[in-house]
């Protein structure tokens, strides 16, 4: 199972202290999660940029990420050790969205492109984008929820340049899949799990569908 990080200032954030923290998270993890990492981020003129590597996170020594109003990381642990190779990395992207996912689906009956279970579920959920991609994520979150017979965890970040839509949804083990959030001095942060940089961090809620302007740090209310 995998690792999430998600930074947002809409001023712009050095994120190297909050990866090195998310760094410790990984190393430190009940569960592996050295197969690969990978982040996206919004450089100076709002297009996005990425960087993979096939190292786990906490052996990467890269330092050089620039100030960013939304940073996004995640860190894998590959199911059954299987597809393990830079390619299946995440972030995904396909030229406007960016996607990282963590969790387990077993029987899912659904119909998408994608070398790996994630990336499906990236294409099915973009297939309801009619232009509002947060109605598109809550719809295609409801149906994969109908057509799978055991959902352990599907928790997800799928963002555009102005909002990053996120899932909190698992049936298991709310200590190691719920999300986590903290909002200190105009920065938003959601992580699978909270870190000593910041204070007050609250538990975003199982079964839920949010929605983060990334332009004011708030969240706007599920539907």
């Amino acid at each position: 199972m995998c690792r999430l990080l998600l930074l947002n200032h809409p001023d712009g954030i050095d994120p190297q202290r909050h990866l090195d923290a998310f760094k410790k998270i990984c190393k430190d993890s009940p569960e592996y999660q050295g197969h690969g990492w990978g982040c996206a981020w919004l450089d100076s003129k709002d297009n996005w940029q990425f960087y993979h590597n096939i190292l786990p996170i906490w052996d990467d020594l890269v330092d050089e990420f620039p100030k960013t109003r939304v940073f996004l990381v995640h860190a894998r642990s590959a199911f059954r050790d299987e597809g393990i190779m830079v390619e299946n990395n995440m972030p995904f992207e396909d030229g406007s969205n960016v996607f990282a996912f963590n969790g387990e689906l077993r029987g899912v009956k659904i119909k998408a492109e994608g070398r790996i279970g994630a990336e499906k579920i990236f294409n099915y959920i973009k297939r309801f984008d009619k232009g509002d991609l947060a109605t598109a994520t809550r719809k295609g979150v409801d149906i994969i929820n109908k057509r799978t017979r055991y959902i352990r965890a599907m928790n997800f970040f799928l963002a555009d340049k102005q909002a990053v839509h996120i899932c909190s949804l698992f049936s298991e083990n709310p200590d190691y899949f719920a999300l986590h959030t903290a909002n200190q001095n105009g920065l938003r942060v959601v992580c699978s799990q909270p870190y000593p940089l910041l204070d007050q961090w609250n538990t975003i809620d199982n079964h839920q569908v949010l929605t983060l302007d990334t332009l004011t740090t708030e969240f706007q209310p599920s539907i």
